[in-house]
């Protein structure tokens, strides 16, 4: 139900009178329905069985259960799988049968135990675990609560804060930490594991070791008013930090109810809250980043034709700046040997330094799969984008106890800065990482095409020149690709692999494989201005200038934006990328598709003023020593002049311009690019686009990702509000034809394009 291959459980019953109970459901023995129902007729006749005087529950191959199967929730949201009755895993199989049980049962984790795979262990009497498993209820992450007894056994178990941290951030702990916390009641390794528990639950029927229903335990539950305080703190967090979720709150609310009503009752709760959510847009939404994400590695005409990956050993980066330096310590981060070169040595030094020193940046960052950083309710528990400012790099992870002084000087001894090419003889891949101009990214291709062996890889980190015109003067046109990071390019998740007509399946194999040993996402897409990511955004900031130029707030904008769920506003962007670059990129595209950008004088008039963005702290805000950022009041006389030039005035329906209206006017572009982008062949898949909107621009992932969010308003309605404005306005709205034709069929956007057109 879900999965191709029923899943299921295995018994085994030794001449120790132990039953032991094998979940079976590669490759993460998840919980679909075949396997629970598995498990109750396993255990049903483990009860039966005479000769059976203990159980003790397992997963195959060095995995306890990676939780339940997610791919059934699709089917269940469809209406095509059929939904187990409330209560019936939760209740009937894991309270009912499992923990009460006349027979002591005991976990054995391996590996992962992960949502339904913990509830399912902490049903058990008992739970032993190696040192490096990972326990932990990330079901938040999907827009959901822990369905099957998880909001009630957690808390009993490690008391109510820490339950709390770790649902609502989605946080997992290993072993060692859960042993601590009272999560399991020993640790040790994994060859030991079965026979060990084993005799715990021996030990358990003979009296010799505690047999807790750890359901009914009280001894780490605070009283009624401690509880409360506790759950209200929580509550103020996520309203502070996830104003748009409502499922922590739920989450809050049945753990509230276990402790005001009891746990038994609180599994109803739970049952019914978990059945309501798995039906809402936010757990739709999330679901499909989820797939969507681990969708982006597979790409039809490349992935698909057997090619293996070459072995990528030393890589060369051209430019220290802050992109090269941050590709520099993504890389050493992950084992590869690093050239860094530069023109000079004083640019060297300073890009060295950058790696090995700290350095603060802004930054957005994506927490996703079983990796987490967080804190209380950080909306990152949920995949929500956040903004903040970061500590980078090497030095500071070693003041902040993440590495090693001895792994530092390990990983830094895999860099070295040259100025010259001679080193560059056996380099197997070069990324280019150098400022944004066509002529001297041509001169450094056609000197590494010189230098660099017939099999190196030759990349541009490039956000926007089309890589035909980079690799104009080259003869080796079939091993140049975009490898487009983005900054900084050590914690963004994202990597963008742009391929033109010429380059090798073999070579876009080769850098899928690096991206995936350096922990990125990646996303294949063709050659254009812009490629995926910047090509889509680019009327982001253009239509935040248009509403300003005819009289909306600049600041009621990015309020608006942000309350959507935007990390930042369009503005507050601007000031953070920098006035040069936000101009560089700009005319990138208006030289290229002039036809439909709003030329507005604003950000060149106050970069003549000497306002650079966040770095000069003077842009759309100001900005103090802590980068803390304020209005401006002085930004009206930019606006004033702006307008002059452009020869437009103050409309007062913009004035008084409704939250939604902003919400549309914004992101209809975006989407209306996205549409162009995705019918040209650029992306092959929608939710490729997706994944790029939530991962390159903070696009709120629980909105699904551009494409799937625009789906959710439809096609025809996008369409009637950009073709009214762009009689109204001008080309700058006007709907392509691919979102017309959409429109007039009422076909999803997402739907797939015809093939023959992708640029891929």
């Amino acid at each position: 139900m879900g999965s191709k291959n029923k899943g299921r459980t295995m018994m085994d019953v030794g001449a120790d009178g132990v039953a032991v109970i094998t979940i079976i459901n590669p490759p993460i023995n998840s919980l679909s329905l075949d396997v629970l129902q598995s498990l109750k007729e396993s255990y049903d006749e483990a009860l039966r069985r005479d000769d059976v005087k203990a159980i003790v529950v397992a997963g195959a191959n060095g995995k306890f259960s990676g939780g339940f199967d997610i791919t059934a929730f699709g089917g269940i949201q469809e209406g095509k799988v059929a939904q187990p009755k409330p209560g019936y895993i939760s209740v009937e199989v894991l309270t009912d049968t499992l923990e009460a049980a006349r027979k002591p049962s005991v976990a054995a984790i391996d590996g992962l135990a992960l949502g339904g795979g913990l509830e399912v262990a902490m049903a058990c009497h008992a739970r032993i675990s190696t040192p490096t498993a990972q326990l932990g209820l990330p079901e938040l992450q999907l827009g959901i609560i822990p369905g099957f007894g998880g909001t009630q056994r957690l808390p009993r178990l490690v008391g109510l804060t820490k339950s709390l941290e770790m649902m609502l951030t989605s946080k997992p702990v290993k072993g060692e930490e859960a042993l601590g916390l009272g999560l399991v009641d020993a640790v040790v390794s994994s060859h030991e594991l079965v026979n060990t528990a084993r005799r715990w639950a021996l030990d358990i029927l003979a009296r010799r070791k505690p047999w807790v229903a750890s359901l009914y335990k009280t001894d780490k539950i605070e009283s009624l008013g401690e509880a409360r305080e506790i759950l209200n703190f929580a509550r103020a967090q996520v309203r502070k930090q996830a104003p748009n979720l409502k499922h922590p709150l739920v989450c809050i609310d049945v753990i509230e109810e276990g402790i005001v009503a009891g746990p038994k009752a609180a599994l109803w709760k739970e049952a019914e809250a978990f059945q309501g959510l798995l039906k809402s847009d936010t757990c739709k939404s999330l679901i499909h980043i989820f797939f969507a994400q681990r969708g982006t590695s597979k790409v039809p005409g490349i992935t698909d034709r057997g090619l293996v990956p070459r072995q990528v050993k030393k890589v060369a980066i051209l430019g220290g700046g802050l992109m090269g330096s941050g590709i520099a310590t993504a890389l050493i981060l992950s084992n590869y040997t690093v050239i860094l070169k530069e023109v000079n040595e004083k640019f060297l030094e300073a890009g060295l330094g950058r790696v090995k020193c700290e350095i603060t940046t802004g930054l957005f960052i994506f927490i996703s799969d079983i990796n987490f950083d967080g804190v209380l309710i950080l909306e990152s528990s949920c995949c929500e984008i956040l903004f903040f400012f970061y500590s980078a790099n090497l030095q500071s992870r070693v003041k902040k106890g993440k590495m090693t002084q001895d792994k530092f000087e390990k990983t830094i001894s895999l860099l070295r800065g040259v100025l010259d090419y001679e080193s560059f003889r056996d380099v197997d891949m070069v990324i280019e990482a150098v400022i944004e101009n066509v002529s001297l990214k041509q001169q450094i291709f056609a000197d590494l095409e010189k230098y660099c062996p017939p099999h190196c890889i030759l990349a541009s980190n490039t956000s926007t020149i089309d890589l035909k015109l980079i690799a104009e003067r080259t003869k080796s046109q079939d091993r140049i690709v975009g490898a487009h990071f983005f900054s900084p390019a050590h914690v963004m998740p994202l990597l963008e692999i742009v391929r033109t007509k010429q380059t090798s399946p073999q070579i876009i194999v080769d850098l899928l494989n690096v991206g995936k040993k350096i922990k990125k996402t990646p996303i294949v897409v063709g050659n254009c201005t812009g490629f995926a990511v910047n090509r889509m955004f680019f009327p982001y900031t253009q239509a935040g200038l248009f509403l300003v130029e005819r009289g909306t707030d600049v600041y009621q904008i990015d309020r608006v934006i942000t309350k959507f769920g935007m990390p930042m506003g369009p503005f507050r962007l601007a000031d953070l990328v920098g006035f040069g670059v936000a101009i560089a990129t700009g005319m990138q595209f208006v030289e290229n598709f002039p036809e439909r950008t709003y030329k507005s004088m604003l950000i060149p008039i106050m970069q003549e003023d000497k306002r650079a963005g966040e770095t000069s702290r003077r842009g759309f805000y100001l900005y103090d020593n802590k980068r803390k950022a304020s209005p401006d009041p002085k930004l009206k006389m930019y606006i004033e002049k702006s307008r002059s030039i452009s020869g437009v005035t103050v409309d007062p329906k913009f004035v008084k311009l409704s939250e939604k209206d902003i919400v549309e006017m914004i992101f209809f572009p975006v989407v209306n690019e996205a549409c162009r982008v995705f019918a040209e062949g650029i992306a092959v898949k929608a939710a490729d686009l997706d994944i790029a909107a939530v991962m390159g621009m903070g696009f709120p992932p629980y909105r699904g990702g551009i494409m799937f969010w625009a789906d959710s308003l439809g096609s025809k309605y996008i369409y009637s509000r950009l073709e009214k404005w762009s009689k109204m306005y001008g080309e700058f709205f006007k709907p392509c034809v691919f979102l017309a034709e959409r429109a007039a069929k009422g076909a999803p956007l997402s739907a797939p394009v015809e093939l023959g057109k992708s640029r891929l």
